[in-house]
């Protein structure tokens, strides 16, 4: 009976040992960078780090001033385009009336130099009416270029998440691309893990793994969704996405978090 027992044991031992565990890392799966896409000065900030937001929340707020002269000379040229359209339309049209009249007047009675000169008034009025409707056209997108710069005044927030790094605060001059916030989303987390080549063969998307974040004693199952190339080919590693039901417990992005690959096939049933 005693050597039943130590053979189990030793069975048990040389499976276990034949599993495999990994040291990860919680990421987010949605972490945005907000940057500005202007320059300008910082007139308002909404939140602070820590903030929970949610999609179209207010994050910041430049100074408008100048925007607002911009927004108001492109709409000012717009409206001008359109009336100076406006004039020369209506010119084209009594030139029109005047060369519709000469038509049905006597040939005896018509005036040749007369029709000539209807003609090439016809003919400016109609370059200059042409030329004055590609002016409308390209004030029209000029003045919808101002309305969209005008919208990123306020920065909102593409996403809900968590405000983990605010880089601005009330007067500072913001630059075109530079990062102003970072919102993470805390609610789709996955565990990152980096593995060699050697073990790639015991690895596969859709394989169900062991998870266990040892800082608040948090055990679950699961699920390889991705296995892709190290960014550095010199490392000769592999990064593995693995994601998993968080429930209810305090898990942030950052903490750290253990992998076993078990080398028995029971995980895939």
């Amino acid at each position: 009976m005693k050597k039943i027992i130590i053979v189990a044991l030793l069975l048990n031992v040389w499976v276990q040992a034949s599993d495999i565990t990994l040291t990860g890392t919680v990421v987010s799966d949605g972490q945005k960078m907000i940057g500005s896409r202007y320059m300008g000065y910082v007139k308002k900030v909404f939140v602070r780090i820590g903030d929970k937001v949610e999609r179209e929340d207010d994050l910041y707020e430049m100074e408008s001033a100048e925007f607002d002269m911009m927004k108001s000379q492109a709409d000012l040229m717009l409206e001008q385009s359109k009336i100076i359209v406006e004039y020369w339309r209506e010119k084209l049209r009594k030139v029109n009336v005047r060369r519709a009249k000469s038509k049905h007047t006597d040939v005896t009675e018509i005036d040749i130099a007369d029709m000539a000169d209807l003609d090439a008034q016809a003919a400016n009025v109609e370059t200059m009416l042409e030329s004055m409707q590609i002016m409308v056209k390209q004030a029209n997108i000029k003045a919808k270029q101002m309305s969209s710069i005008y919208n990123y005044i306020t920065m909102k927030a593409p996403s809900a998440g968590v405000v983990v790094q605010r880089n601005i605060k009330v007067g500072d001059m913001i630059m075109p691309g530079m990062l102003t916030i970072m919102i993470v989303d805390t609610e789709n987390l996955e565990i990152e893990v980096s593995i060699s080549e050697s073990i790639i063969s015991k690895v596969k998307v859709g394989k169900k793994v062991p998870v266990h974040i040892p800082s608040i004693k948090y055990k679950t199952m699961g699920v390889i969704h991705a296995i892709v190339p190290d960014a550095n080919p010199m490392t000769h590693k592999i990064k593995m996405r693995i994601r998993f039901d968080r429930g209810t417990d305090n898990i942030f992005p950052g903490m750290y978090a253990k992998v076993t690959i078990e080398d028995t096939p029971k995980d895939n049933k």
